[in-house]
Parts: C-alpha cells; sequence; structure tokens
C-alpha cells in the first residue's frame, strides 16, 4: 500500500500530495505542529490553500514563552484553528508529587517517562482514528532521522506517516520561512535549531549535531522523545 501511493504521490507538489491524501482519507489527516520552522511550513500549505487537514499541537506544560508567542502569531496570521491536546493532569501530579518537577535530569528513566506523559500519551489521543500523521520531520535533522521517506507506516500509532520535507536541506527550510515571511520562533535565531521543552532544551554550538541542545545531557543515542521512535 505505502509503495502504491509513494508511486501515486511523489511527483506532485507538497500542496498537491496533501490533497490526494485527504481525497482519499476524508476527515482522517491530521498534521501535528511545534511551531518548528518545518511546522510552520506545513502550516502555510495547509491554511494558506484551506486543506481539510485537522492541525494540531501538544502543549506539555513546559514549553518555551517565545513557542506560546509563536502559536499565538500563527492563529493570529492565518486567522484558523489549532487544536491543542493537554498531558493528563493525573499524570503529571504523580509524577511531580513522587518524583520532583526536574526528575528528568535524573535518570533516562525519569526523562523517557516524563516524555511519555506529557508528548506521547497525548499523541496517541490526537491520532486516535486517523489515517495519514502529517509530520515535519527531514532527514537532515538528526542520525536517527537520516533514512525519512516520503511515507511510510507507523506501526506503533498505526497510521501513515507523511513527510513531505524529508528531503528539505535546512537551508531550503529558512529560505521558504525567510521568502513567504511565514511566523517562526525567534529561538531559531539565537542557536535553537531544535526546539522542546524548556528544562531540556538549550541553544547549540557551533559544529554541533542539530539535535545536541535536546536533552544535552544524555548521550546521542537517545536524542528522541518517543514521539518518532520505530517499534
Amino acid at each position: 500500500m505505502i509503495e502504491q501511493l509513494v508511486k501515486q504521490i511523489q511527483a506532485l507538489p507538497i500542496v498537491e500530495q496533501i490533497k490526494y491524501l485527504c481525497d482519499l482519507y476524508p476527515g482522517k489527516v491530521v498534521f501535528s505542529t511545534s511551531f518548528q520552522y518545518e511546522d510552520q511550513i506545513i502550516t502555510d500549505f495547509i491554511f494558506r490553500n484551506n486543506l481539510p487537514v485537522e492541525v494540531f499541537t501538544i502543549d506539555t506544560g513546559r514549553l518555551f514563552e517565545e513557542t506560546y508567542k509563536t502559536f499565538n502569531n500563527t492563529i493570529k496570521y492565518y486567522k484558523k484553528t489549532i487544536k491543542v491536546y493537554f498531558p493528563d493532569y493525573k499524570d503529571i501530579e504523580k509524577y511531580v508529587s513522587t518524583k520532583g518537577p526536574n526528575a528528568f535530569y535524573e535518570s533516562v528513566e525519569n526523562r523517557k517517562e516524563c516524555c511519555r506523559i506529557r508528548k506521547v500519551l497525548p499523541l496517541e489521543r490526537a491520532l486516535k482514528n486517523k489515517k495519514v500523521w502529517i509530520t515535519g520531520l527531514r532527514s537532515g535533522q538528526a542520525a536517527t532521522r537520516k533514512h525519512v521517506p516520503l511515507l511510510e507506516w507507523d506501526s506503533k500509532h498505526k497510521i501513515i506517516k507523511f513527510n513531505p520535507l524529508h528531503n528539505w536541506s535546512l537551508e531550503e527550510v529558512k529560505n521558504y520561512v525567510y521568502k513567504n515571511a511565514i511566523p517562526y520562533n525567534i529561538l531559531h535565531d539565537k542557536g535553537y535549531p531544535s526546539i522542546g521543552c524548556a528544562p531540556c532544551t538549550r541553544p547549540i554550538k557551533p559544529g554541533e549535531d542539530i539535535r545536541a541542545g535536546r536533552w544535552w545531557w544524555e548521550n546521542n543515542s537517545k536524542k528522541e522523545c518517543g514521539l518518532h521512535i520505530k517499534e
């Protein structure tokens, strides 16, 4: 199925690719945004062309103020709605009460549990009963993502994952954002190529991997939160 879909859409412009998937799975196509460069481009494709895609975001409760400003600027700019998913407050209360607010610094296990509560579980709710999940993943973002395809089957979430910017370079991404005057997170101008939760993200140094600023106290093999981990 995936191979056939790739043949049908790979030569199309991205907007036409999204339209094709929306026609194939009406009301079942969603896009997850964290308001980074790549996500803002896809949001622009969807909103500017009034495509029938549900755009959603996960508010972990620990985001940068700059991320919230980008969220606000985006809905004002396009005059569109972005659906928000929050973690279950009971899970947060239990985690913080028993382990402390910054327990994720203490062990990989604690960090993964925090990511699971704040990101993975809300994502599962957002993807429930959907057929296509559009993401801003690029093959140049990290070693764990260097083989990102246009389309793939996500066996963990039982959904088709569509990565329209999979072969874009960072330079192409930035040029598109600037050329089209798309709202973007100003943290990108301050050395943050990858932006997650505020306590877990720092700016990178010259020559560092693009995701070196995420969970910097851990080694490079664990630079994922669990949203895009394959089973």
